[in-house]
């Protein structure tokens, strides 16, 4: 079995693609970082230290390297069995384009093998968006054919991957967590769904993708933002500080309360889902900064994100929701010089004040409540 990975920063070396390799696919990496595309075809391995409380170093093997803009991919797309990404939501669209490419030259090849294409992105159903994206750059004659044939599998993606230390000199060394969680909609699937261990199947997925948003992002959100305004540097310190913890625990179970409603969540389980998200932040091998955590604050606090969209299961079951609200106000004040979205949110604020701003971000009433209650938590804390 052959897969492409779009993406060999961190998250696709350390996650999925470690992953695929590990079941014995053999894995090409697509990217534009040419440093490391060239590490990775001279050596075709790499490590990824483990970290926890029972530290490795494991290494990957049988991998190579194409740059992502090359006419390569094209070629790839139209042999390999599997195709899967880790380039953030907003690049999704920028390769759709050589995806339709690569499509259209499998059909033309007559390659009848199924193909599937699973986003590993931090959003809600981002194969799905990547399906349109793809859809729209592809002439119209092949939609029935890429309906046929092409299977775009929506999936939930979880595992702290931190930056590299500043001090390493090996550009494809990686650090993750142990704790990994890869869950793929199996209904989605053209053909049998491949056998790699980790890959999940569900025919639930949105449960689990709304479990994995409302708690594991919307507790690693709030506690960077909250880390920020205490003057925190990591995660790990920051949620260490109690005041900040007590919120962050706050938070996600309001946010679970909402699950439970909804999908019915076992209670007892779900706490003990919340309590190991929190003990993960603590994990003192994983040196991760609040600052990146709390990048794009202006995508975190949109309606279908990991702060807004909570707060709205909140008001559709009437349950209690102040500790998200403390959350929301937080990332209102994330400021960053090296993060555009920062900068954008500081100038919308300057410009017209909190509540217009939250309000056209989030797409909540300006009206509304919450907006009132975010605007007052935000003002407390100025």
């Amino acid at each position: 079995m052959k897969a492409l990975h779009f993406g060999a920063g961190n998250i696709g070396r350390g996650f999925i693609g470690k992953l695929l390799a590990d079941a014995g696919v053999e894995l090409v990496f697509a990217d534009v970082n040419q440093a490391v595309l060239d590490a990775l075809n001279a050596r075709h391995e790499y490590p990824v230290h483990v970290v926890g409380e029972q530290a490795k170093v494991e290494t990957v093997r049988n991998v190579s390297a194409v740059n992502s803009t090359s006419d390569e991919i094209i070629d790839l797309i139209a042999e390999v069995d599997l195709l899967t990404t880790a380039v953030g939501p907003q690049i999704l669209e920028r390769i759709a384009a050589s995806v339709a490419k690569g499509l259209i030259k499998r059909h033309e090849e007559g390659n009848a093998r199924p193909l599937n294409i699973i986003a590993c992105e931090n959003m809600v159903r981002g194969t799905s968006q990547l399906k349109q994206h793809v859809l729209k750059a592809l002439p119209e004659q092949y939609h029935s054919w890429l309906e046929a044939n092409i299977g775009f599998v929506d999936s939930a993606v979880d595992r702290i991957v931190p930056p590299s230390a500043a001090d390493s000199s090996d550009p494809l060394e990686v650090t993750v967590e142990t704790f990994s969680e890869w869950i793929v909609d199996k209904t989605q699937f053209v053909g049998e769904p491949p056998a790699i261990a980790g890959m999940e199947l569900t025919d639930n997925l949105m449960a689990f993708v709304e479990r994995k948003l409302f708690t594991l992002n919307t507790g690693h959100a709030i506690t960077a933002y909250l880390g920020q305004q205490a003057g925190h540097q990591t995660i790990r310190d920051a949620i260490l500080d109690g005041q900040i913890r007590a919120v962050v625990q706050g938070a996600m179970e309001e946010s679970g309360a909402v699950l439970i409603k909804r999908y019915g969540f076992d209670a007892e389980k779900h706490a003990a889902y919340i309590q190991k998200i929190l003990s993960r932040f603590e994990n003192p091998y994983l040196k991760d900064d609040v600052e990146r955590v709390g990048r794009q604050p202006l995508r975190k606090l949109s309606a279908g994100d990991r702060l807004i969209k909570p707060t709205l299961g909140t008001l559709e079951y009437q349950l209690p929701h102040d500790n998200l609200v403390k959350g929301i106000a937080a990332a209102l004040h994330y400021r960053s010089d090296q993060d555009p979205q920062a900068q954008e949110l500081a100038t919308l604020l300057e410009k017209q004040g909190v509540q217009a701003t939250l309000a056209q971000i989030s797409g909540l009433d300006a009206q509304s409540e919450v907006v009132s209650a975010a605007v007052k938590a935000y003002n407390a804390t100025a």
